[in-house]
């Protein structure tokens, strides 16, 4: 009927088919608390309804796993006594609509992930998405965003040391804020949030609750964005300060074993933390509401729902209460008993003496939906046809301006916001291929990286899904690094739409055969969906993070040239092609499909290269082809080169074309008979010689030169310049 009032489960994005399942399962009608506690936790985002059936294709086990997805983060071993926790999460809807807290509290949340499995946060990453900088929207967005992440990252003293930026059209309504942590912990003392022992006491630890994020989880993450609405009510706010207290205090409590579970207080807040923990402790948790400290007064839903940032659930053993009490107090951080589990698998929640809600807990959490998404398979992309490319007519300024895109250009306007050294274990600074951290007390060292190929994803979803981890896999193994382990953030539009699910399939595929040729499991991930507005929708977008071991952290490999007279080579037989290229500038033409056997082996190679300090500097190439990966080598090492590419259908092919599986490498030329005899099988093609201050290609009858000097400005200014 026209004007008539929407139902209460509709406005709080439930449909009648799940309204009507509420009913069955609760075996009655539910209190409005109660409802509002289904919509948080049976929303897109807590409950991945139009993802988790396809997730199970993800290889997750291997030898050293221990711990992989379903719980806060991944664990996995690198060395007896020391384990690794990694995680990426999204924070993309709140971000759009207020980038500084957004992106701030994306942070806060990722840590509190790996605080919840007693692990010591040691290095931070964020992979970023936004429109064209010529918008002034996305250049608030961005602006803003890398604020609220340098912030936040800043203020609580954990490194943040790698990452991506990206721009694209595509992003302009919807941009993407990915944040990534990893930390370090003892295999025996690997926390869970399986809560346990009947009449222990739960207790929250950290900030006041408050109004700010109620419905963070189904109003800006579950739905598209729509301009019209102000949904800035629902973004959290940050308190760093609070939450370098908190993880102090965690960790001390972690390292006296004095919790027996706990949970970070993330998306929809009390509830999800408390009903997770229930059921994966198959038990029941009884909360008295009247207990939680508050901000300000709150209804018995809010107290709930509550996005409140900087808090932890834990579970303790009432005769290690008031010592739990004590040293949370030590750090200046309320520690308050709101409630007892209980062994009838209940969710039991009481506000003035009075039962409000009784669920459940597997009813929130086991029992959600899970739907199967539409398999429509979009139409073929057409192959490119290289006469409707325009080519340069002087390939030099061609180079010049490429370098000065946004999306090759150098990020150190951003990565110069953050605090990479804090801690003093960072030993590889953010701008290289990846990351390098030193493990605390040991010569060991950890590599990091996030990497994605969304414009390949967009014309063939299982090609770019294998893409994005192997070019992940080459970042973490030119610094020298066997890949180790991977956490994912699959970033994708409105499932219920189009072609979407069909390439949220096709990427998972995708991904999961590269991750089985290289041998690695995803031990932790994300699913971010409904990004996109009436206008557009992003490309898919399966970031991927991955971590790897260097056994020298002192064999570590640069990206810079290093000596005049060293030998370059490209290590790989990828071919290259101007297909969804940064030089096309857009996602048109077919990609080449990755061999991810092949590229397997190259990073093998790559590895113990470095091992055996047979190289001297290696550097994949990706974004640019080979013109930029061999001007950053440049630019870094400030040296120049000499190089002869072989003739492809185009010179501007050969130089900017782009293809997985090549990496550019140099090596003195009495290590040239070693680095071959190691290759194993894989190509290395000799291109030239370091040295100089000009880089000079030569492509059969072509040549583009460009001096080290004018290549580093060109790189360094192009961010600058327009966001100054």
């Amino acid at each position: 009927m026209s004007g008539a009032t929407k139902p209460k489960h509709r406005a709080l994005g439930l449909t009648d088919r799940e309204a009507e399942r509420i009913t069955a399962l609760l075996d009655r009608e539910p209190t409005d608390p109660e409802l509002v506690m289904f919509s948080l936790m049976w929303s897109e985002h807590c409950s991945y309804k139009h993802s988790r059936r396809l997730l199970g294709r993800f290889p997750s086990e291997g030898p050293g796993v221990l711990q992989g997805p379903g719980e806060n983060a991944g664990v996995v071993e690198i060395e007896p006594g020391r384990a690794l926790a990694l995680k990426i999460e999204s924070h993309n809807h709140p971000s759009a609509v207020e980038p500084f807290e957004g992106a701030a509290t994306g942070v806060g949340g990722i840590v509190r992930d790996i605080l919840a499995m007693g692990a010591r946060p040691i290095a931070l990453l964020d992979s970023l998405r936004f429109g064209e900088l010529r918008s002034a929207r996305s250049r608030h967005l961005f602006v803003r965003s890398v604020a609220g992440i340098g912030h936040y990252g800043n203020c609580i003293g954990v490194p943040t040391v790698g990452g991506e930026v990206a721009f694209d059209d595509r992003y302009e309504d919807s941009c993407l804020v990915n944040a990534m942590c990893v930390g370090v912990v003892e295999p025996g003392r690997v926390l869970r949030a399986a809560a346990s022992g009947a009449d222990n006491a739960v207790v929250l630890i950290g900030n006041r609750t408050g109004a700010d994020g109620i419905g963070g989880a189904s109003i800006l993450a579950s739905a598209e964005l729509d301009e019209d609405e102000d949904r800035r009510p629902s973004v959290q706010v940050s308190d760093p300060f609070t939450e370098r207290k908190l993880m102090d205090c965690c960790l001390e409590l972690a390292s006296s074993d004095l919790l027996v579970a706990l949970q970070d207080l993330g998306a929809a807040g009390l509830t999800s933390a408390s009903s997770e923990m229930a059921a994966k402790g198959g038990v029941g948790i009884d909360i008295d509401l009247d207990a939680v400290p508050l901000r300000q007064a709150l209804t018995p839903a809010e107290i709930l729902v509550s996005e409140s940032q900087e808090r932890m659930l834990a579970v303790v053993e009432p005769r290690l209460l008031d010592e739990v009490i004590r040293v949370c107090r030590r750090w200046e951080l309320d520690a308050t008993r709101i409630g007892v589990v209980t062994d009838d698998g209940d969710l039991v929640a009481r506000s003035g003496g009075e039962v409000v809600a009784r669920i459940r807990a597997t009813s929130l959490t086991d029992e959600a939906p899970a739907y199967r998404v539409a398999l429509h398979a979009p139409s073929p992309s057409e192959p490119l046809d290289l006469a409707d490319v325009p080519e340069p007519t002087d390939l030099a300024t061609a180079w010049r301006e490429l370098l000065g895109r946004p999306n090759v250009a150098s990020k150190r306007w951003v990565f110069e916001q953050y605090d990479h050294l804090v801690g003093a274990n960072t030993i590889v600074r953010p701008g290289g291929d990846a990351a390098v951290v030193r493990l605390p007390g040991s010569n060991r060292a950890i590599a990091l990286t996030t990497d994605c190929a969304e414009r390949h994803a967009e014309l063939d979803a299982r090609g770019g899904g294998a893409a994005s981890v192997l070019e992940a896999a080459r970042n973490i193994a030119a610094v020298g690094a066997r890949p180790l382990a991977a956490t994912d953030c699959l970033n994708f539009a409105n499932p219920e739409k189009g072609s979407t699910g069909w390439r949220l399939r096709e990427v998972i595929e995708g991904m999961s055969q590269a991750l089985e040729a290289l041998g690695i499991p995803i031990v932790s991930g994300n699913v971010s969906l409904y990004n996109e507005s009436p206008a557009r929708a992003i490309y898919p977008t399966p970031v991927v993070g991955m971590v790897g071991v260097i056994e020298d952290a002192a064999a570590r490999v640069g990206h810079g040239f290093v000596d005049s007279g060293d030998v370059v080579l490209i290590a790989g037989g990828g071919r290259p092609r101007l297909d969804a290229s940064e030089w096309l500038g857009e996602a048109r033409g077919c990609p080449d499909r990755p061999d991810a056997a092949s590229e397997a082996r190259l990073c093998e190679l790559l590895a113990r290269a470095g091992e055996r300090r047979l190289v001297q500097s290696a550097h994949d190439v990706s974004g640019g082809g080979v013109a930029v990966a061999l001007a950053e080598c440049a630019i870094a090492g400030r040296l120049g080169a000499d190089v002869e590419l072989p003739v492809e259908r185009r010179a501007d092919e050969a130089l900017f074309g782009e293809g997985g599986g090549r990496v550019v490498v140099t090596c003195r030329p009495r290590n040239l008979d070693a680095l071959r005899d190691a290759a194993g099988g894989v190509p290395l093609t000799e291109i030239g010689t370091v040295g100089g201050d000009l880089l000079r290609v030569r492509i059969g009858s072509d040549m583009a030169e460009l001096s080290v000097a004018d290549a580093t400005n060109a790189y360094e200014a192009g961010i600058p310049e327009v966001v100054a």
